[in-house]
């Protein structure tokens, strides 16, 4: 499986469960995760379906927050 990989503004675990809905929704459940031990605070997304990059920061900006996709 491909994972994509993204440095967000996610900070806590607060923010976290801010964008987890609409993540869920767009990947979904237990198909990513956000290490906010990370100083560039990395969500890694499974990708399982056919998601674009485009869908997956589509869904973290809807939360409130940012993501570009890292190398």
């Amino acid at each position: 499986m491909e994972t994509l990989k993204f440095k967000t503004t996610i900070k806590c675990s607060g923010c976290v469960g801010k964008v987890t809905p609409y993540l869920n929704n767009t990947v979904g459940e237990d198909n990513w995760e956000v290490d906010i031990q990370n100083p560039d605070k990395i969500l890694t997304v499974v990708k399982e379906k056919n998601i674009t990059e485009h869908e997956v920061i589509k869904a973290v900006t809807m939360a409130g927050y940012k993501a570009e996709k890292v190398s």
